[in-house]
């Protein structure tokens, strides 16, 4: 099957045929950066009328690369959630469309599920059941991966996002939108041994994670840098290294006690704050001597993009999975909400 993945769901642009034969095609990748860069943040508005403008001709530049036509598609996948309605709407609108004037079927993918199966779009992709840790601007979760569609929830974040914590962070430290890269590149400055921030809820029991309280501790250093001297830019550099540390070291450490928990050696991680540098050789380090395998996607397909929408359609759309009439787009969307195909592995 050739299937077209259309993923619009917050502020990037993504398209990507998938053949689950030859494997992925082509893709393409429009970002909005710029449109919200001097909003210090994502406008719903702007993200929604910037995809209406880019969908059609990325899709029409996707297909030239692959030298395919509209007619030799096989089905359709958009992302229906979780993000932003509007934005959702675009693909989704686009995408079911399409489907219908060329008598094929399309399908709605869950924006999380295309970010936990991107690791699969590596040449050396994990083998199932591991343990995932999704980490993006939105979410921060641990989940147990026993199959397509068979997850379990093992903790989550009880706040602030781990993707949302750098990008407040970023802003406290005046750096531009989008933070997380900002805040990282800034730390590779940053004195190791001036700040030492709190690893928010390793004592407690459990796998939840919470970065609020990090935040506040950081906002705190920041007035107090501000007070006596004046904030300077060693001053940020400093508070960067010590705000990247405590949240990667707080991620490998609920990440090995997920593991142990379950009795798994595979862990991947997924989503935009897995392409942070340090997050990943943090965990090689760490988890090697525990006998760990860690996966992560291939950079450019750690944010959002449309060749996840695409393989995680394409495994739904080849077991039979189809859209309903009345398929609709979703702001939020629990993953635990998912279950395998019918007749898939359980």
């Amino acid at each position: 099957m050739r299937i077209l993945g259309i993923e619009t769901s917050c502020d990037e642009t993504g398209i990507a045929l998938y053949d689950t034969q030859h494997g992925l095609l082509a893709d393409a990748l429009y970002s909005q950066v710029e449109v919200h860069a001097q909003y210090g943040g994502v406008v719903p508005e702007l993200a929604s009328r910037d995809h209406i403008r880019k969908t059609l001709p990325l899709i029409d530049q996707v297909l030239a690369a692959a030298n395919c036509t509209k007619t030799a598609l096989d089905g359709v996948a958009y992302t229906a959630g979780p993000g932003l309605v509007g934005a959702l709407m675009v693909g989704a609108t686009l995408g079911r469309s399409l489907a219908r004037g060329l008598g094929i079927p399309s399908l709605g993918v869950h924006h999380m599920e295309g970010h936990l199966l991107a690791p699969m779009l590596d040449t050396d992709p994990p083998a199932y059941p591991f343990v995932a840790l999704l980490v993006s601007g939105g979410h921060s979760q641990l989940v147990r991966v026993d199959g397509l569609g068979v997850y379990a929830l093992l903790g989550e974040s009880l706040d602030d996002a781990a993707g949302e914590a750098f990008d407040k962070t970023a802003k406290l430290l005046g750096l531009p939108y989008p933070g997380g890269p900002e805040v990282a590149k800034l730390a590779e400055q940053g004195d190791p041994q001036r700040f030492t921030f709190p690893r928010p809820m390793i004592k407690q029991p459990g796998l939840d994670l919470s970065f609020s309280g990090l935040k506040t501790h950081t906002l705190t250093t920041v007035r107090q840098c501000v007070a006596e001297t004046g904030l300077t830019e060693q001053d940020k550099a400093d508070i960067a290294y010590a705000f990247e540390r405590a949240v990667v070291e707080t991620l490998v450490i609920k990440c090995r006690r997920a593991l142990q928990q379950e009795g798994l050696h595979t862990l991947v991680m997924a989503g935009g704050v897995s392409a942070n540098l340090s997050l990943r050789e943090s965990l090689a380090t760490k988890l090697e001597p525990d006998g760990v395998d860690v996966h992560y996607p291939p950079l450019r397909f750690c944010t959002d993009n449309g060749a996840m929408i695409a393989y995680a359609g394409a495994l739904r759309l080849l077991a039979g999975e189809r859209d309903g009439a009345q398929a609709d787009v979703r702001a939020r969307w629990p993953m635990t909400e998912l279950s395998p195909p019918e007749g898939a592995y359980a």
